[in-house]
């Protein structure tokens, strides 16, 4: 017997090729009715009799596409409609939006086998894309995932690109940033001053002729701008650490191929599928010692990923040789994503290689490294991010997570989900905040999302607090669309970390959690970060903590270990460490050392502190690492 029956798809499926998908299941079982998006994921609708229902759901679970992944599937029987095909049709808008975002992915095999195939129309187009790869997250101002949604409306489609983009049959079937070289995003060089240089299919030899020659460039990507250089040469790579002021700190590395990327490093099978996958992050791998010495000086670890555009696909095929590729950012603050951000780098690049296709949302490098045999990510970002997160509980309200003041991220949270944002960086300048604001307010409209409660850190100078006290206050003065006041929920910074690893592990109940940090202001106003809790999702118990030691000079001592070691120095010996001859007294005049150890003793702008961040830093001056 034929009946009608709607089925709902959630979880990361549109923008990924699913409605086609759909349409070929169609085709195989024999079936009448119609696929489209909306605001909660992918609905079909169609005729079909139980056992054919059946079979076709097992398809849908077990043969979804690459980029896809589904959260769940729900179906049910719906009054009879009569239909003649099936069809793809129009985005439905109702309700609340809660399909996820799709993050950026690398350029497919089959676009890369395009991308260098001579009788192909897009032979040496560096934005090849189909539905299987591609920009994403990072060209959505909105949502459902449609082109007049993207920075790539600005384009019209040519007839090729249109008649691939309205077959569902063509892998390119809606993929949104269609284009080629006759209707697509293109290239151009400039000088530092900005003055236009070259606008032409050779634009990409000069651009790799420049590398080779020591320069410096500013390359457009994905979620911003790169500063790059011949990884092989070390006099522009002393170069880009003199102007960017970057001294030690590594470099990541870009490689061609696997190949390449086994001559800078030692890589297991494991790194190998991270460096090869789909999200292409920057992996951290034991450095082989012969490479040159300027990338990750006196570490031996370096980081490396392959390229993950056509682009820089494109450039390094020409060069074979490794790139410096480190985000395009002033100290502090977050990438650069586009020509007037990039002009605060004028005096570090030589010239821009850029694209007229607008990124929305930032978005910088994920990094990961293998410990252990497990992956562990270090920056969640590109091809990782915005997540989607189950909870172990289901939330009462709308909930807005604003994260600490360094390494921050956001999230937003409804029902048993949390929408976790890309890694957003340290806020400590205008650029930063005004940054961490914009991703809050694209998840707040993406998600059509108004927040009913707002969590913060326990820290009352933190930027992150800031901002939940001046929403609170503007919700009281306006209140929201629904009539309600925003609530502030405050909590202790190490208790949110322990939280964190309790909801990513679907932990009920009560865990004992370590918590080992940098710093986090403790209940008893002190410095928290080497701490023992007994917690659930009600509260915490801290049962234990390292003990404390004074931090000299505040906040000084976080940038300089040399002070945090001399603290403990006068811990054990008190004024016998002034006679006391190593690297950390070394590092003070005799005058200073008096001055530490009087403040040391009256407590004078020395706040304690438990915490293991800091405990490192000491070991570190101790030894000579850093002053």
């Amino acid at each position: 017997m034929i009946n009608t029956y709607r089925i709902v798809i959630t979880g990361t499926v549109q923008g990924v090729g699913f409605r086609p998908f759909i349409y070929a299941l169609a085709q195989r079982y024999l079936v009448t009715g119609t696929v489209s998006n909306n605001s909660k994921g992918v609905v079909v609708v169609l005729n079909t009799d139980s056992i054919t229902l059946k079979q076709f759901l097992i398809a849908i679970e077990y043969e979804y596409p690459p980029l896809a992944t589904i959260t769940n599937i729900d179906h049910e029987e719906i009054a009879f409609q009569p239909f003649n095909d099936f069809q793809i049709i129009e985005t439905k808008e109702e309700g609340n939006v809660t399909v996820n975002i799709p993050p950026d992915i690398t350029v497919c095999a089959d676009c890369e086998a395009e991308l260098f195939d001579p009788s192909n129309r897009r032979y040496g187009y560096p934005f090849i894309t189909c539905t299987n790869c591609g920009v994403r997250y990072s060209i959505i101002n909105d949502l459902p995932y449609d082109r007049c949604n993207t920075s790539m409306k600005f384009f019209e489609m040519c007839k090729a690109c249109e008649e691939e983009y309205h077959n569902p049959l063509d892998r390119r079937y809606h993929a949104q940033p269609i284009g080629c070289h006759e209707c697509g995003p293109s290239l151009s060089l400039w000088d530092k001053n900005e003055e236009l240089r070259i606008k032409s299919e050779e634009v990409l030899d000069v651009a790799s002729q420049l590398l080779s020659d020591g320069k410096i460039l500013a390359i457009k990507g994905v979620g911003g701008y790169h500063l790059m250089c011949d990884a092989t040469n070390e006099e522009a790579v002393k170069k880009l650490r003199e102007r960017k002021r970057r001294p030690s700190k590594p470099f990541a590395v870009m490689v061609r191929d696997k190949e390449m990327a086994r001559e800078l490093g030692e890589i297991n099978a494991l790194e190998e599928r991270l460096l090869t996958s789909k999200e292409r992050p920057v992996v951290i791998v034991g450095k082989r010692a012969s490479r040159p010495t300027g990338i990750a000086p006196n570490l031996s670890r370096i980081g490396i990923f392959l390229p993950y555009t056509p682009l820089h696909l494109m450039i390094l095929d020409k060069l074979q040789r490794p790139l410096v590729a480190t985000s395009a950012n002033v100290t502090d603050e977050p990438i650069c994503t586009n020509l007037e951000a990039l002009e605060k780098l004028q005096g570090v690049y030589d010239y821009v290689l850029e694209h007229d296709r607008d990124i929305v949302n930032g978005c910088d490098d994920s990094v990961m490294m293998v410990v252990n045999d497990q992956q562990i990510i270090l920056r969640r970002a590109r091809g990782y991010a915005p997540v989607s997160v189950k909870l172990p509980f289901d939330l009462k309200h709308n909930v807005l997570a604003l994260g600490a003041n360094q390494k921050s991220t956001i999230a937003i949270g409804f029902r048993n989900e949390a929408i976790l944002s890309p890694h957003i960086g340290d806020l400590n300048s205008i650029g930063s905040v005004a940054y961490y604001e914009k991703n809050i307010e694209t998840l707040k409209r993406i998600y059509r999302f108004e927040p009913e409660v707002i969590v913060h850190d326990k820290h009352p100078n933190y930027e992150s607090t800031k901002y939940a006290l001046r929403q609170a206050q503007g919700t009281k003065n306006n209140q929201t669309a629904n009539g309600t006041v925003t609530e502030l929920v405050e909590v202790q910074h190490h208790y949110a970390h322990i939280l964190g690893v309790m909801a990513e592990k679907q932990l009920n109940g009560k865990v004992f959690g370590v918590a080992f940090d940098g710093t986090g202001l403790g209940d008893d106003g002190n410095l928290w970060g080497g701490e023992f809790m007994i917690c659930d999702y009600q509260g915490y118990e801290r049962v234990a903590h390292l003990g404390y030691f004074k931090l000299l000079g505040g906040a000084k001592a976080i940038k300089e270990p040399r002070r945090v070691a001399l603290s403990l120095l006068f811990d054990l010996y008190g004024e016998e460490a002034l006679a006391l001859d190593n690297h950390t007294t070394q590092a003070f005049s005799t005058t200073e050392l008096r001055t530490h150890f009087i403040a040391w003793k009256k407590g004078l702008n020395a706040p304690l502190s438990s915490s293991v961040g800091r405990l490192f830093d000491a070991v570190a001056s101790l030894l000579g690492l850093f002053k």
